[in-house]
């Protein structure tokens, strides 16, 4: 009795009796893997058809006729048109000061008088020398007189005695004596006129003692006081700094090395200075200088640039900005420049579709396709691309003057009204 579960077990596993039981759980695996299986292709091509259904859509900017104006930036700083630093040639003590800051001098005006007390003494010493000097004429001038007399009245005696008396010696000694009287007055005149030199010296360096003004201008710099120390001896001392005439001004500017080629005298200028925000000042060249200046590894150019400041409202030493007008077209093709930099994607290589199972199985990566065309060396030769029928195409063309946004077109088939690609924007449908 005990042998009786075995036995049916054993009869059911020989009828198969439990096998629908584990057909049921083998169908709902397969159910399950088919189900998850079938999500994942379903999202596989939802994810293909919205990468397929973006396209490419581009920016464009139409091409203008137009003005085209290139200028050059460069700074630099006002300054007069003359400016004379006074000095003086003198050591001394300054005694008086005549002027001050921003007062208008005329051509010989006082600024500054030092004292002349020493000069003054020199001065009559030079005098009392000259007086000397011509007193010592006066005396070679009698000996001359009287060794002449001598001599005809000793050429008169040995005429008379016929030839006998004087002696020739005697003759020899006062013809001597002549020459040296004669002599002696000739360095007496000499002496008169180094007194006379030495006199007009000190009578130059007591007017030089009186500072005066060499031009008509404007005081911009006074550097003496009353009672100041002014030693000449190795270096003349600044006084004061005048300026000629403020109403006409030079904008003295660096222009950059990269840029100097393009700068000519007699092209118009505009510069603006912080003192008036908003005001703009004309200007033009006047001279464009060769010589070269070196800061922190810029090479510069120095240009000078004439300025009218007839309501003065200029001012020496102000730093300003000036755009210079090189060059100035009117009534031509203009491409924006962002269409000259435009270069279209690269785009791979299109397969044919492997249906559903390509897109599950995964594919080695497409090599992409060269650009459609090689950069030229040229930098004047360029291309513009455009769209025809949705599709980008290429215009060659020879590019003029530029002034950084839009180009000169010189040469090549574009007219104004063509839409230039200038950008590309990836948007969905």
């Amino acid at each position: 009795m005990k042998s009786k579960p075995n036995a049916v077990s054993d009869v059911a596993q020989t009828l198969k009796i439990d096998e629908p039981s584990k057909r049921r759980k083998s169908l709902k695996k397969w159910i399950i893997v088919v189900l998850l299986t079938a999500a994942a292709m379903t999202a596989v091509v939802i994810w293909k058809l919205t990468e397929t259904s973006k396209a490419l859509q581009y920016k464009t900017q139409e091409v203008q006729i137009g003005n085209l104006t290139v200028i050059v930036t460069a700074t630099g700083t006002l300054q007069p048109t003359n400016k004379v630093d006074v000095s003086s040639e003198l050591s001394g003590i300054i005694k008086t000061v005549a002027v001050d800051y921003n007062d208008r001098v005329k051509v010989g005006q006082v600024l500054a008088t030092l004292d002349t007390s020493k000069l003054q003494a020199q001065v009559m010493q030079s005098k009392a020398a000259l007086e000397s000097a011509k007193g010592k004429v006066l005396q070679a001038q009698a000996t001359v007189k009287e060794t002449r007399s001598k001599l005809r009245q000793f050429q008169k005696v040995r005429e008379l005695s016929n030839n006998k008396v004087p002696s020739q010696s005697e003759i020899d000694a006062a013809e001597a004596a002549l020459e040296r009287a004669e002599a002696d007055e000739v360095s007496a005149k000499a002496a008169v006129s180094q007194a006379q030199a030495a006199l007009e010296a000190n009578e130059t360096d007591l007017s030089k003692s009186v500072i005066r003004s060499p031009i008509n201008g404007i005081v911009l710099t006074r550097s003496a006081e009353p009672g100041q120390t002014v030693a000449a001896s190795f270096q003349a001392p600044v006084l004061f700094t005048l300026a000629e005439d403020l109403t006409q001004m030079e904008l003295h500017v660096d222009v950059d090395e990269a840029d100097v080629g393009q700068v000519r005298e007699g092209q118009t200028a505009t510069f603006s200075i912080n003192a008036y925000p908003g005001r703009s000042f004309q200007a033009r060249i006047t001279q464009a200088r060769y010589g070269s200046k070196t800061t922190e590894g810029v090479v510069t150019y120095e240009t000078v640039l004439k300025v009218d400041n007839s309501d003065l409202s200029l001012r020496p030493g102000m730093t300003a900005t000036a755009d210079i007008t090189v060059k100035k077209v009117e009534k031509v093709t203009l491409v924006p420049n962002a269409a000259l930099r435009f270069t279209p994607p690269v785009q791979e290589e299109k397969k044919s579709s492997s249906g559903l199972v390509g897109a599950l199985l995964p594919r080695p990566p497409s090599s992409p396709s060269k650009p459609i065309e090689e950069a030229t060396t040229n930098k004047k030769q360029q291309r513009v691309w455009t769209l025809k029928e949705g599709k980008l195409s290429a215009v060659p063309i020879t590019i003029g003057a530029t002034n950084g946004i839009m180009t000169e077109v010189a040469a090549g088939d574009i007219k104004a009204g063509m839409a230039a690609v200038v950008d590309i924007a990836e948007t969905g449908k």
